[in-house]
């Protein structure tokens, strides 16, 4: 059964494929779907970042949130996460510069090489908020690691020395293998972050703008429960997900908050002399999508979103509409994407509307946390 809606520019496809519809006791709608492929059972161990070689390899990253935390950064073998690159960078003590702290996202470029995002945001920059109390950092904490997946070590790391690390909140990041340049979406200044490869050097470009800015109306919300922290406060994300397509040509990018798609030739994101005002000239509207967590492009120039309140996979095809790939209720809050050579999507369900701080202190997570895969269109 295919529904066709009309919003604006895009034609929104919604494509149930084996997917079957029931109700909860408590008359609420539950998905399911035979193609979502559980892939490696985490236990109680949040996943965020998710990548995929060349050559299939599946990387998984964790952000370090104390408890149940054992490894920032691994490497799914026969369905179990293994310490990558190696133990010492996992350690939880020691040098910062030589361990991870914070493991954020991932991303395999395409020349073969695995990027981290190792990303502590102060919480002035962190999207849940929060005012710095007795003892709590002013500063962030962020570098950016290149790992060579031929010979499985650490090449380069790049540490934002010209970065404002008291508000920074760097969250995802793709690589332009072309222009040698990375691309980081900067949700506590509401703006993109151009990192020069070659010289180390930062640009913050289209900071405050309407298309990188959380839209204040728009409130998550799952179950018919509004996500809202114990002081009534509503999650709120800016500019977020990411997505560079394979031609390194479009830089895709959107708020949480936001149901708008945007995009900008990354030819102008490379030209240091435009100003903000010239920039945001060249950022096109792609028109109205959902709330969206997760970007990534693929080869053939599909877009792919997360889609948290709906349970749902949705990607954005050339010719401009909207389809759904997956639909099922396992879908709590899918985040990072990798795609594989073997022809699926693999992702992780992060579950963060189900964390205590938006249920009344109630953990309300369904465990374990998954890793699946879906066949690609």
């Amino acid at each position: 059964m295919t529904i066709s809606r009309k919003y604006g520019m895009m034609t929104i496809l919604l494509t149930f494929l084996g997917t079957t519809t029931s109700l909860n006791t408590s008359g609420q709608q539950r998905y399911h779907s035979d193609q979502l492929i559980p892939v490696a059972d985490l236990g109680k161990r949040r996943a965020i970042g998710v990548s995929v070689s060349s050559e299939n390899r599946l990387f998984v990253s964790f952000p370090n949130q104390g408890k149940d935390y054992r490894y920032g950064l691994t490497e799914i073998v026969d369905g179990r996460p293994l310490p990558f690159p190696d133990e010492a960078w996992n350690a939880s003590t020691g040098d910062s510069a030589t361990r991870f702290v914070n493991v954020q996202d991932l991303y395999v470029d395409t020349e073969d090489n695995l990027w981290v995002l190792d990303s502590k945001p102060a919480p002035k920059g962190s999207i849940f908020g929060g005012a710095n109390g007795s003892g709590t950092p002013t500063e962030g904490a962020f570098k950016l690691l290149k790992i060579n997946l031929g010979t499985n070590r650490v090449e380069r790391v790049y540490t934002f020395d010209g970065l404002d690390k008291s508000t920074s909140g760097l969250n995802d990041m793709r690589i332009d293998t072309d222009k040698d340049l990375a691309y980081l979406s900067d949700p506590g200044r509401a703006a993109i972050v151009v990192l020069d490869l070659a010289s180390g050097t930062t640009r913050t470009v289209l900071k405050d703008q309407p298309f990188t800015t959380a839209d204040p109306e728009i409130i998550l919300t799952y179950d018919g429960k509004e996500m809202r922290d114990g002081k009534g406060n509503p999650f709120r994300s800016n500019v977020n997900g990411i997505a560079l397509t394979k031609d390194n040509r479009y830089f895709y990018f959107k708020p949480i908050n936001k149901l708008n798609l945007y995009r900008i030739e990354t030819r102008y994101l490379a030209d240091p002399s435009l100003i903000d005002r010239e920039l945001a000239s060249h950022v096109e509207d792609m028109g109205k999508t959902t709330v969206t967590h997760g970007l990534i492009a693929d080869q053939k120039g599909n877009v792919y979103l997360t889609s948290s309140m709906d349970y749902s996979i949705k990607y954005l095809s050339p010719d401009g509409k909207l389809h759904t790939l997956v639909q099922d209720s396992r879908l709590l809050w899918p985040d990072s994407f990798g795609i594989g050579s073997d022809g699926y999507l693999y992702f992780s369900c992060a579950q963060l509307q189900r964390d205590p701080q938006w249920n009344d202190g109630e953990d309300k997570v369904a465990y374990p946390y998954q890793i699946y895969k879906v066949k690609l269109p």
